[in-house]
């Protein structure tokens, strides 16, 4: 069950139009890389050590092969890909690496993982 709040938001392109309110994810808390390694060695045959050092193993080699420019696809999971951001010049001979401001990871859910959390799967519920 995922648990919502009502919050209210001011309208930024407009400061004069009425607040609204809308629902918002409340979480839970967090799960972590340990506990999802315990969580599927009790789901198999192979111990949470080396669930979690083959997690380990994964994120390491994630962020290789993004360091190489390459969009990394996990099937059923994802895909992760970089982004920058840079700043602005006049002409194309500007253009070099100092100009990166900021680098980010982006996630696209695969469709599979989509479907799996849509509106018609979950059910919700308001925090008292």
């Amino acid at each position: 069950m995922v648990l919502l709040n009502t919050i209210q938001k001011v309208n930024p392109q407009d400061l004069a139009a009425a607040n609204k309110y809308y629902a918002q994810v409340v979480a839970t808390g967090k799960t972590d890389l340990q506990r999802l390694a315990y969580l599927i060695s009790n789901q198999s045959t192979v111990r949470a050590g080396d669930c979690y050092a083959v997690i380990l193993t994964l994120l390491h080699n994630i962020v290789d092969e993004l360091k190489q420019g390459k969009i990394v696809k996990l099937d059923h999971l994802g895909s992760f890909q970089l982004s920058i951001q840079s700043e602005g010049v006049n002409t194309p001979e500007e253009v070099n690496q100092s100009l990166v401001k900021d680098v980010r990871i982006n996630f696209r859910p695969d469709k599979e993982l989509k479907s799996l959390l849509n509106t018609k799967t979950l059910s919700f519920t308001f925090a008292k």
